[in-house]
């Protein structure tokens, strides 16, 4: 691939558009929706950027190409990588890891090794494409060795890294076979962003034990070989957000409204509709909530037809063992609480296994009177900001897990701790019966706080946050005159 020249390159896991390959070998492409893409378009577009990541189809190479203004740099991944570094590696090791180890993770070494040749291919070409000078923002657990791999081949660049899942404390990430190597690759970035300011403080803690390297709060001092400082990295919280004003936009318009009432009356018109919205992960608590509302009609303080739960659990990482139990699990409980509770014609739970478009997803939050988010552990849940951003009737009630990054932002919710099926179960009462006056002043406050903190706003910051950090051989006295 020839050296190219782009002041900033994005890089992360996957491209931000879907590949579809034809029967005659042609390739075509459809934009992926995302809040990433949403965040980074207008940037990439205004900097001259590209954005490196694997095109979604094993085995297939591809040259460089251009969409809506960006341009795209594919990386090939064989059939094999894929297994042992997506959902291997990073899901079937790290993904449990840094969720409280809710399930339990696979330590593998040959995982291991594919995990690094891969980093290390992702940072070869994201060192091809920038410009002396540049800036590479890198995304996610799937490429933590990414910064220091890229700091290697490129030191001239700035170098930022963004976590969107949550980072374990010291006692957790300590298991980890290879953690030190972790360690190290993070901190070839200059700015290492987090969803919550907890996760920010994991990192500096693990820092600070399984290195020399000296912290003083946020700052971590890099030093050379001679133990001299070299260069600076911070570790801060910069909570991801959503385009509120695209969702609020959407649920207001006519069609999107009509959709909203259609789908209650499709629902048989009940009194209370309840909502939750995940992808099947057992990270996200839908068997604890699914749980929670079935001994809610059992003990008769909810019942059918008055109230109904619609489960939509998009599908996810169907490779993965842990993930094929949870749908049998999930599917299992929804038909007995179905038969056991439910009415001819009115199923207690309406269980959606699909993946819906925004104009759908934005009727159904209109649509429900409560929205249960009650992830066991999520490093923000943009399902949450979803909801209130739709809810431009300021009607509505969002119950929302503290072990959710959005608990930090979103304190307005009705918040509740998942484990505690009781307390989840109080909530859900509470919610679905709430003094509309209440409810209303509930739903104003959260959404102020999402409509005032947009994705465009997030990326600007940690842009602008990255610039800041001095860079190689840099000083602070030399960057505060510049």
């Amino acid at each position: 691939m020839a050296p190219a020249s782009y002041d900033l390159v994005v890089v992360s896991n996957r491209l931000p558009v879907d590949v579809t390959v034809a029967r005659d070998g042609s390739v075509s492409w459809d934009r992926s929706p995302g809040g990433l893409v949403t965040a980074l378009e207008p940037v990439m577009t205004a900097e001259d950027g590209a954005w490196v990541g694997w095109s979604g189809a094993p085995g297939l190479e591809l040259e460089p190409f251009d969409v809506d203004e960006m341009h795209l740099v594919p990386v090939t991944l064989s059939e094999s990588e894929l297994e042992d570094y997506y959902e291997g590696f990073s899901n079937d090791t790290l993904w449990p890891l840094y969720h409280d180890v809710i399930e339990p993770p696979t330590f593998h070494r040959q995982w291991w090794e594919v995990y690094r040749r891969v980093n290390q291919r992702f940072a070869e070409v994201a060192a091809q494409q920038v410009a002396p000078g540049g800036t590479v923002w890198v995304h996610d657990y799937q490429l933590q060795l990414v910064p220091r791999m890229l700091r290697e081949l490129r030191p001239d660049v700035r170098i930022g890294f963004f976590n969107h899942i949550p980072f374990p404390p010291l006692e957790l990430f300590a298991q980890l076979p290879w953690r030190t190597a972790v360690v190290e690759g993070l901190l070839g970035a200059d700015l290492i962003g987090f969803q919550r300011q907890a996760d920010a403080q994991n990192f500096v803690r693990v820092v600070r034990r399984l290195t020399d390297l000296n912290t003083r709060g946020q700052m971590i001092t890099i030093t050379d070989a001679h133990g001299r400082p070299a260069r600076h990295v911070r570790a801060a919280a910069f909570p991801i957000a959503i385009d509120s004003k695209k969702f609020d936009e959407l649920a207001r318009t006519p069609e999107v409204q009509a959709r909203a009432k259609e789908i209650r009356h499709e629902l048989g018109d009940p009194e209370v509709v309840l909502l939750g919205v995940d992808r099947l992960d057992y990270t996200k608590g839908i068997r604890h909530r699914i749980k929670a509302f079935g001994e809610l009609l059992e003990d008769g303080r909810l019942s059918v037809p008055h109230t109904t739960l619609v489960q939509v659990a998009s599908p996810s990482r169907e490779n993965v063992g842990a993930y094929q139990q949870l749908r049998d699990d999930v599917e299992l409980l929804v038909g007995r609480i179905n038969g056991d509770l439910g009415e001819l014609g009115h199923p207690a739970v309406h269980y959606l296994h699909h993946s819906y478009p925004m104009e759908e997803m934005a009727a159904l939050y209109l649509a429900a009177d409560v929205m249960l988010v009650t992830a066991l552990r999520d490093g923000m849940n943009l399902v949450a900001k979803e909801y209130v951003a739709a809810r431009s009737d300021d009607q509505g009630t969002l119950v929302l897990s503290e072990f959710a990054g959005a608990a930090d932002e979103l304190t307005s919710a009705v918040l509740v701790n998942p484990h505690d099926i009781a307390g989840l179960k109080n909530a859900i009462v509470y919610a679905a019966r709430i003094d509309s006056r209440e409810a209303r002043k509930r739903m104003r406050r959260l959404r102020r706080k999402v409509l005032d903190n947009d994705v465009a706003k997030w990326s600007e910051e940690f842009l602008a946050a990255l610039a800041a950090v001095p860079g190689p051989g840099r000083n602070d006295e030399q960057e505060n005159h510049d």
